[in-house]
């Protein structure tokens, strides 16, 4: 009779003791924690159940000696963040899409007085990572030169304007303006205002162009708001609508870039005396269902943040193990509206 398989229950587990668990290879349960592609995931998953079943964690401090890796993915943010943004929803989508590999996700932030290079310096100069997912990427971003020239695995969130082939995900702003003008449109609304992204964000530029397009092929008025963008606060998007709508011609159809913006627009227009679905329309995006539970006349259109997320997490392993194939580029195309 064989003598059962005893486990020394005091000692770390090791990819040893997940072979001897599973009856793999120290190399089959290696590459699979790893998910690879040419493991199948019926075994990675038989892998990665019982890595998490006997508490296996790797020993990062010997993986990087033993191979230079420190298993690390580093997720630059922004502080610039409020309650409504998409910033938990891509956090959450990128970890849930690491989870079970060999990789983990720590969170760089950098604040609105900081050069947006000082925290991605650090992290190449330190080694501090093997991979690296930007967003609020710019046309000529420098972040995506500085990586590139110095071959090291990123993806953004985000297209840039660079003429450098990287992994992206990123949602079709031009769409999402032309969407909205059409719905606006459709409505009866001739004098269209929008409620735009800093100019220096890539996807500004994809909002503006579609908007503004939209607008010439149906013959009506495009204007951008001045003095507040869709990343402002509450209060300055409030007060410049505030501003806006009580200076003749006023606009009777209204395109947010943000959750944030639609609420404040439609406050600061509801403070004029105005009122949504009467005196205008407003058209929005969000990454979670909210605005039409603020105001069931609003127009939105869905983002599917978690995708993103999903996306950026997989194409940056892509990246970091070299795999062989097109570079990992997808665009999200808007659905539609949301009548719920």
């Amino acid at each position: 009779m064989t003598a059962p398989l005893i486990l020394d229950t005091d000692a770390r587990p090791t990819l040893k003791t997940i072979a001897l668990e599973t009856g793999l290879a120290v190399a089959t349960v290696s590459r699979a924690l790893k998910d690879a592609p040419d493991i199948g995931e019926a075994t990675k998953a038989r892998v990665r159940a019982a890595a998490t079943r006997l508490g296996y964690r790797p020993n990062r401090a010997g993986v990087r000696l033993r191979t230079g890796k420190t298993n690390v993915i580093a997720l630059v943010l922004s502080t610039e963040a409020d309650v409504m943004n998409h910033t938990s929803q891509l956090i959450s989508s990128i970890a849930q899409a690491l989870r079970g590999t060999s990789y983990h996700m720590v969170m760089m932030p950098f604040f609105p007085d900081q050069d947006p290079m000082e925290p991605v310096r650090y992290l190449v100069e330190t080694g501090s990572a093997d991979g690296i997912i930007l967003n609020q990427t710019t046309g000529n971003d420098p972040r995506v030169r500085y990586l590139a020239a110095r071959d090291v695995p990123f993806a953004t969130h985000g297209r840039t304007e660079t003429g450098i082939e990287h992994p992206y995900f990123d949602y079709d702003n031009t769409a999402f303006g032309r969407l909205g003008v059409q719905a606006l449109v459709a409505r009866g609304r001739r004098r269209l205002l929008l409620i735009a992204p800093p100019r220096a964000q890539c996807y500004a530029g994809h909002m503006i162009d579609g908007f503004r397009a939209a607008c010439a092929d149906h013959g009506i008025v495009a204007e951008v708001l001045a003095h507040a963008t869709s990343d402002s606060g509450a209060a300055m998007i409030e007060a410049a609508m505030q501003r806006r709508m009580v200076t003749a011609p006023v606009p009777d159809g209204i395109i947010c870039g943000s959750t944030t913006a639609a609420m404040a627009a439609v406050t600061g227009a509801e403070l004029c005396g105005l009122q949504i679905g009467r005196d205008f329309d407003l058209v929005a995006k969000e990454a979670i269902r909210f605005l039409r539970r603020f105001r069931r006349d609003m127009l939105v259109l869905h983002e599917d943040v978690s995708r993103a997320g999903a996306h950026l997490a997989r194409a940056v392993v892509a990246a970091i193990e070299r795999r062989d194939g097109a570079v990992a580029q997808a665009l999200d195309q808007p659905q539609d509206f949301d009548w719920e």
